[in-house]
């Protein structure tokens, strides 16, 4: 099994930064796409950025120009530097990955989420 563990969330003023971490681990062989969503209080979970394993990256339009996502891979790793961030942008915010695990068995896992918070 893989476990993804995310941290970095907290309370930032509108115009202030944060960086979300992603670390995966468990019986992981191969780490392919891994990704950023994020669900606001009533509303469906939507995607926010995705990086493939070697480093193409694709972002949401409500976040390009401002969200930056990065991975290492030696430390199995994803990364979101939030920047100029909005109240729009608050939701819990989860992170995504596609394995293989040392049983040869490829699926998606998530993450338990962590809180995002943006207020005056």
């Amino acid at each position: 099994q893989v476990q993804l563990v995310e941290s970095g969330g907290g309370l930032v003023q509108p115009g202030g930064s944060l960086r979300l971490s992603c670390a995966a681990s468990g019986s992981i062989a191969t780490i392919y796409t891994m990704a950023w969503y994020r669900q606001a209080p009533g509303k469906q979970r939507e995607l926010v950025a995705t990086i493939t394993g070697v480093g193409v990256t694709k972002y949401g339009d409500y976040v390009k120009g401002r969200f930056i996502i990065s991975r290492d891979n030696a430390k199995k790793t994803v990364y979101l530097q939030m920047n100029s961030l909005k109240p729009e942008d608050t939701a819990v915010y989860y992170c995504y990955g596609d394995f293989t695990t040392t049983s040869y068995t490829y699926s998606g896992y998530w993450g338990q989420g962590t809180q995002v918070t943006v207020s005056s």
